[in-house]
């Protein structure tokens, strides 16, 4: 019901765009996020959004560099990055959350398949 897409191969200081669209049902009175996982690394929150899009949240790591937005009317929730890094490298997951804290993968009712991006320095 959710599928990302939109990774791939860039070189640090590149920019990419991650799609995450919904299908079967309407997650617009939803929140969500996207989380990312690096080889040998837990699931980590990366970005989240309020079913309304009037608020989010970024782990620090990425803040200022990547933005979390969604388009209701498509059913379908972005990932702009920018400045890339190495330590981005990771596959990226989107998910939806009726209620719960953000932060927390656990708290997320839906995900989708994960997308891979690598950036090579």
């Amino acid at each position: 019901q959710l599928q990302a897409c939109g990774g791939g191969l860039v070189q640090a200081g590149g920019s990419l765009r991650l799609s995450c669209a919904a299908s079967g049902r309407s997650f617009n009175r939803y929140g969500m996020g996207w989380f990312r996982q690096a080889p040998g690394k837990e699931r980590e929150f990366v970005a989240g959004i309020t079913w309304s899009g009037g608020s989010t949240a970024y782990v620090d790591s990425v803040r200022g560099r990547f933005t979390i937005s969604r388009e209701k009317s498509k059913n379908t929730m972005y990932l702009q990055m920018n400045s890339l890094k190495p330590e981005d490298t990771a596959v990226y997951y989107c998910a939806a959350l009726k209620g719960g804290p953000w932060r927390d993968y656990e708290a997320y009712d839906y995900w989708g398949h994960g997308t891979l991006v690598t950036v090579s320095s």
